[in-house]
Formats: C-alpha cells, structure tokens, sequence
C-alpha cells in the first residue's frame, strides 16, 4: 500500500498518531460541567406525628401488617413528592393530610370497612385507581399480567412495596387532577382545598378530615 508523505517525507499518518497523542496526554483546560444533585423534598417524622399523633407508634397495631409509624409515612410520602414532582408545599400538606386520614393514622393500607376488596394503599384508592397506577410503574410490568384480574392480589402487589404503597396519592394528584383543581390547591387556602377533595379525590369534606388538613398545613409552614 503507497503511503502519503509530507513536505519533509515523513509519513502524514505518522504525524496524525503523533498528534492524538499529544492530544490524549495534554491536561483538559476545564474540569466537566455535571449537573448539580436535585433537591430532594423535605418531611419529617416530627412533621408526621404534628398533623397525626397517633402514628407514633405500630404497638398493638389494629390490622397486622398494615401499619407504618411516622418514620416511615416521612421517608416514603417525600419520596413520592420527588419522584412525581409535588413541589408545591399547598399540594403536599394537602396530601398528607389525606393519607393521614384515609389510613387512620397509617395504620391501615387496606379498607376494612366496609371492606371492598382491592380498595387501598396510603390514600385508599378505588380498585380502578389502582390498577391505573399499577400499569404506570415500569417495574411490576411482568407480574400485572397474574393479578390483573384480582383487585385485591392487585393491591397486595402495591402494598407489598413502600415506595408504591405511599406513591399512590402523589400518583393520583399529578395524573388524574385536573389541572384548575391544582392550581386552586396551589394557593393554599380552604377553597382550593375544597375543590380538590370534592371535584378530584371525590368525597365529602367533613370536620375531622378538615382537622387533618390544617394541621398539615401548619407543620409544613403554608
């Protein structure tokens, strides 16, 4: 093979593997730009147990298996705020204060009363939720396909795993809100409140489940 010479009748390869090498060798003229770590949300378990006093504790815990104390309501509830970007603190006292009340101070993930089988998680969604919410998790791809016809096996799958038992609320909020009801919780003020717990979550405001709310929104400083 004829090889290319150069004015000087050194080889131009050559002279090209000598310059990647100084290339390769030279120290780099700036350090790489990465991205600065995200801001992980904040709850703590003294936040917990201001808006509900009873999940102090899991002794003689009514329902075996269900409960969870302030510790964990805390670590997991500010995971789910992260992972589906809830930074709104009106949206999160709001959602707290919902699975505080829902889950009679976390000690339940499961309805017992009246007892509709598959209704459940943090915030006690509707069987249809859940299987919703289940099909949006990448993860529990393979395993649907086994419970997909049972809603309570279904809820078992998602009560099995803390990040999803305590994701459902903060699932629910960001996907299946619209987006008037968010922005009216947003301000953080009692009617927007009103509106996302009649026109979104779909119940009754009713004193107790109120008293939850403003705790919440005390401790997280609305």
């Amino acid at each position: 093979m004829h090889i290319p010479t150069g004015p000087l009748s050194v080889p131009i390869t050559l002279l090209l593997m000598l310059s990647i090498g100084s290339l390769t060798t030279a120290q780099p003229t700036h350090k790489p730009v990465t991205d600065p770590t995200p801001a992980q949300s904040s709850l703590t378990e003294a936040q917990i147990l201001t808006i509900s006093p009873k999940a102090n504790t899991c002794d003689n815990a009514p329902a075996e298996g269900e409960c969870a104390t302030a510790a964990t309501a805390a670590k997991y509830t500010a995971q789910s705020f992260d992972q589906y970007k809830v930074t709104s603190k009106a949206e999160q006292a709001a959602l707290v204060s919902l699975m505080a009340f829902e889950s009679g101070d976390f000690k339940y993930n499961k309805n017992h009363f009246p007892g509709v089988a598959g209704q459940g998680t943090r915030n006690m969604q509707s069987p249809t939720f859940n299987k919703k919410y289940a099909s949006s998790i990448p993860a529990l791809a393979d395993q649907l396909p086994s419970v997909s016809d049972s809603p309570a096996d279904l809820l078992d799958l998602l009560r099995g795993n803390e990040t999803y038992d305590f994701g459902s609320g903060a699932w629910f909020l960001t996907t299946q809100c619209t987006s008037d009801v968010r922005s009216a919780l947003q301000k953080g003020d009692e009617a927007g409140w009103k509106r996302y717990i009649s026109e979104c979550v779909g119940t009754t405001v009713t004193d107790d489940r109120k008293a939850y709310w403003s705790r919440a929104v005390d401790a997280l400083g609305v």
